[in-house]
């Protein structure tokens, strides 16, 4: 019996065995798939583990952190790409953590403003000084050159994924 038949092995790997079986754009999408998913996997591991917050609620203040003014609970579900019943989930967790307010919009009595706290805010920003810090060292084998060809050719692969979704909703 082969022994490495019992390893699990991550979907690149297995279309690596069996390329003849798969297109070029097929191993490039699980190529991109695996890198985004062992990053994502590392910073919501290291903000667990360091800051004990969740990738959702970093993403969030993030964004309030941007709009020092505030943003409604349908303008946070939107640029999170969200539904609203988990950014309001989220805003009465860091809510009861004193990590952001509520209020009142001024134009929309249905609608709430929410925008981080002062303590929020310098909480937000020690953990993204941490964040840019662990990005910077999950790239750190990377080359100045090697991440501006990366960029622009993701620039190209952004606008053809763009490009087929507007093609598919017409």
């Amino acid at each position: 019996m082969d022994d490495t038949a019992s390893i699990p092995l991550d979907a690149e790997t297995k279309v690596t065995e069996r390329p003849a079986d798969h297109e070029a754009e097929l191993r490039l999408w699980l190529r991109l798939l695996t890198c985004t998913t062992l990053i994502e996997g590392e910073v919501r591991s290291r903000l667990r583990d360091t800051f004990d917050v969740t990738l959702p609620r970093f993403d969030l203040m993030a964004q309030l952190d941007k709009t020092p003014g505030g943003m409604t609970l349908g303008e946070l579900s939107q640029r999170m790409m969200v539904s609203a019943g988990n950014v309001t989930g989220l805003t009465e967790r860091l809510e009861s953590q004193g990590m952001l307010e509520r209020r009142a919009s001024p134009s929309d009595r249905r609608a709430q403003i929410v925008s981080l706290t002062a303590d929020g805010r310098r909480a937000f920003r020690a953990m993204a000084r941490t964040h840019e810090d662990w990005i910077a060292e999950i790239f750190s084998g990377l080359s100045s050159d090697d991440m501006d060809t990366l960029m622009r050719l993701l620039a190209k692969t952004k606008a053809s994924a763009r490009r087929a979704k507007d093609a598919g909703a017409q």
